[in-house]
């Protein structure tokens, strides 16, 4: 090292290209996708379905509406879809305030 003194970042920078390594054209895979499907049964009032549609899926009136009939007809519907870590959280946000509302709604998630 030299006695001279420069300003940061201006020293010569034509050797540095030898050392930089360049990696080939790579394609990152998207995450796998979870549904949060909402069970049916017998308890849990088609109201309270629609509040948690709302609060938790951020549906609007129309759209909870659809997915709770679906849940009571076929037995469970999507309501929504989202990376596993998301997913998991909804889950459980929802599940936990069903109980806490005394409501047996059962949400759970699946694969895409």
């Amino acid at each position: 090292m030299s006695g001279e003194r420069r300003p940061f970042g201006s020293e010569p920078r034509d050797d540095l290209d030898d050392d930089l390594m360049t990696l080939p054209d790579q394609k990152l895979a998207k995450p796998p996708l979870y549904k949060v499907v909402l069970n049916n049964d017998d308890y849990t009032p088609m109201e309270f379905v629609i509040l948690v549609l709302q609060k938790f899926f951020r549906k609007n009136e129309t759209e909870a509406v659809q997915i709770m009939l679906l849940v009571h007809k076929t037995g469970k519907g999507v309501a929504g879809v989202f990376t596993f870590s998301i997913a998991e959280t909804k889950v459980k946000q929802v599940n936990d305030f069903s109980k806490q509302h005394g409501f047996p709604l059962l949400t759970t998630l699946e694969q895409e």
